[in-house]
């Protein structure tokens, strides 16, 4: 299925169909404000597990971001942040960083069946990630659409390209405009008296940590 909505102009029937996918254990693709990415209602293992099955990954395997819809719902699942942390954190989101932060014990079970003690956080500046997050009233969990292996193409940017490649693996794929060909920039701040570690360098500028 592919769902052409609009971000500055929301249709409503087109949002409650993408949120009662993800309510049913659906996984999407849907549009952030870096890549596409790949997603589904962080209270449905059975999504996570299908999530798996269409990266062709463990469980214990797979590489997973929380997607929030603002700093005090991301606060759940991570440990208390150092006034650093949370002053950078606040400086930058909503906008296109991962933060790798310390989890707390309400992460999905996925985390702690994977034994991490870190998490990686988003808070997406993208209308339709917001919309979705606040209606489905849980995070996403979010994978990226390539392997680790693969180069970034046109097809992570272009949603028909997408469709076309994903329409018989995924439940849906929102088409909400061409996305960023530039990844999220990924802050390690899990050392609570260090600076942040830069693990990546994307689309998120690096002046926030001036």
């Amino acid at each position: 299925m592919l769902l052409r909505i609009n971000p500055d102009k929301m249709n409503a029937p087109d949002i409650y169909q993408a949120v009662e996918l993800l309510k049913n254990g659906g996984v999407l693709v849907y549009p952030t404000d870096s890549v596409y990415a790949m997603g589904c209602s962080s209270n449905s293992p059975k999504a996570i597990e299908k999530m798996c099955r269409i990266k062709k990954t463990r469980p214990e395997h797979i590489h997973l971001s929380l997607v929030c819809a603002d700093l005090s719902q991301l606060s759940h699942y991570t440990k208390p942040l150092s006034n650093n942390t949370f002053r950078l954190m606040k400086k930058a989101l909503p906008g296109p960083y991962t933060f790798i932060l310390q989890a707390s014990h309400s992460v999905p079970k996925i985390f702690l069946k994977q034994n991490k003690k870190t998490i990686g956080i988003r808070v997406p500046q993208h209308a339709i990630c917001k919309e979705l997050i606040t209606q489905l009233g849980c995070p996403l969990l979010s994978t990226s659409l390539h392997n680790q292996e693969d180069e970034i193409t046109d097809y992570f940017t272009d949603p028909d390209l997408i469709y076309n490649q994903y329409q018989n693996t995924v439940d849906a794929v929102i088409d909400g405009g061409f996305g960023n060909l530039y990844p999220t920039t990924v802050l390690d701040c899990t050392h609570e008296d260090e600076e942040p570690i830069v693990l990546r360098e994307g689309l998120g500028s690096l002046t926030i940590l001036g």
